[in-house]
C-alpha cells in the first residue's frame, strides 16, 4: 500500500507484528509518507487511536490529509514521545512502531541535501526549519570532530583523510566561497578516499555519517526506545525497522538487555528470586522477502525486530 512516492518496507509484516488488540492506542513514531499509519488504521476498531510523529514538514502536510478521527499527527521528534503522549492524556499504549532512517522522497529530492546523486544544497535536516544544517556544521567542525563523526557514524576507515580534506577546503572559502553543495562534498570525499568499494559510491558512508550527526539520529533512537518501553502496556509491542548496522545494534542490545535478567556477581549474597524479572520478551526478527527486495532495492538492508512487554 504505497502512495506513489514511497514504498513502505515490511508494510504488512510490521502492522501484523504491532497490533495485538484492535481497540488499543498505537504510536507510529516515523510517519514518513504514511504507509504504515494507513495500514494500521485499516486494522483498528472504531474506539482505537493512532498517534504519529514526524520532524519533516512535508510528512506533516501529508499526514494532515488523513481525516480519520482516530488519527493525530505530532510535528516533533519521536524522542519527545513520552511528554507528547502525556500532554494528550495517554499513559499507556498497545504498540510503538519505529521505521528508522530517511524516506525515498527525502532522498530523491535534491533540495533536501540527503543524496550525492544529484547536486543540491547541503542541508540534510529532517526538519529544515529547525537546527543546524550540514553546511553550517561543516563550516565550523574541527578535524577531530569531523573524524569522529565520519568514523563512528559512517564506519569510514578514511575518516581522518576526509576530515583533513574538508578543513583544507574550508581554508579556501575566501577564494571559492563556502562549501554549500552536495555535489562538491561528494567530490571532496571521492578525492580523499584511497580505495573504492565495488558498487558503492565513495561518498556513501560520509553522507550517512553527517546526516546521522545533524539529526542526532542515534541519540534520539536511544531516548525513544526507553520512552517506548515506559509507555507500553503489558502485552504491548515494540516494533523497530532499521536500515544500517549502527541503528540495528542499538535496537538489538536494548531489546536483549530488557529481555534478560540482570547479570550479578555470583559472590554477592543475592538470590535469583530477588532479582528483577525481564520486562520484555523477544518475539523475533524479520527481513524483506526476495520479492520485496526485487521490487524495492532500498529495502535490502532492512531488518525488523519485535519485542513484547511482559511485565506490568
Amino acid at each position: 500500500m504505497g502512495n506513489g512516492l514511497h514504498d513502505t518496507v515490511l508494510l504488512q509484516e510490521a502492522v501484523d507484528a504491532l497490533i495485538t488488540r484492535s481497540d488499543g492506542v498505537y504510536v507510529d513514531g516515523t510517519f514518513g509518507r504514511g504507509g504504515h499509519s494507513r495500514a494500521v488504521l485499516e486494522q483498528l476498531g472504531s474506539g482505537a487511536r493512532l498517534i504519529a510523529f514526524d520532524k519533516d514538514p512535508l510528512a506533516i502536510a501529508t499526514a494532515q490529509q488523513i481525516t480519520d478521527s482516530r488519527f493525530e499527527v505530532v510535528h516533533e521528534s519521536f524522542a519527545l514521545l513520552r511528554d507528547a503522549l502525556a500532554q494528550r492524556g495517554v499513559g499507556r499504549v498497545s504498540g510503538v512502531l519505529l521505521d528508522l532512517g530517511v524516506s525515498s522522497p527525502q532522498i530523491d529530492d535534491p533540495a533536501r541535501g540527503f543524496s550525492f546523486r544529484a547536486d543540491g544544497p547541503l542541508d540534510m535536516r529532517m526538519d529544515p526549519t529547525r537546527g543546524e544544517s550540514a553546511a553550517d556544521w561543516l563550516a565550523r567542525a574541527t578535524v577531530q570532530e569531523l573524524t569522529e563523526v565520519i568514523r563512528d557514524h559512517g564506519e569510514e576507515r578514511f575518516a581522518f583523510q576526509i576530515a583533513q580534506a574538508l578543513v583544507a577546503r574550508r581554508a579556501e572559502s575566501d577564494r571559492l566561497g563556502p562549501l554549500v553543495s552536495t555535489g562538491e562534498l561528494a567530490q571532496i570525499v571521492a578525492h580523499a578516499v584511497k580505495t573504492r568499494e565495488k558498487g558503492k559510491d565513495p561518498a556513501t558512508r560520509t553522507f550517512q555519517a553527517i546526516r546521522i550527526h545533524v539529526n542526532q539520529e542515534l541519540a534520539e533512537l536511544q531516548v525513544v526506545l526507553e520512552a517506548a518501553l515506559s509507555v507500553l502496556e503489558q502485552g504491548g509491542r515494540l516494533v523497530v525497522i532499521s536500515f544500517h548496522s549502527l541503528e540495528d545494534r542499538i535496537v538489538k542490545r536494548f531489546m536483549r538487555a530488557h529481555a534478560s535478567a540482570p547479570v550479578v556477581d555470583r559472590r554477592l549474597p543475592i538470590r535469583a528470586a530477588d532479582l528483577p524479572s525481564p520486562v520484555l520478551r523477544l518475539v523475533g526478527r524479520m527481513f524483506p522477502s526476495d520479492a520485496e527486495v526485487a521490487a524495492n532495492p532500498r529495502s535490502r538492508s532492512a531488518v525488523m525486530r519485535i519485542a513484547e512487554r511482559i511485565a506490568p
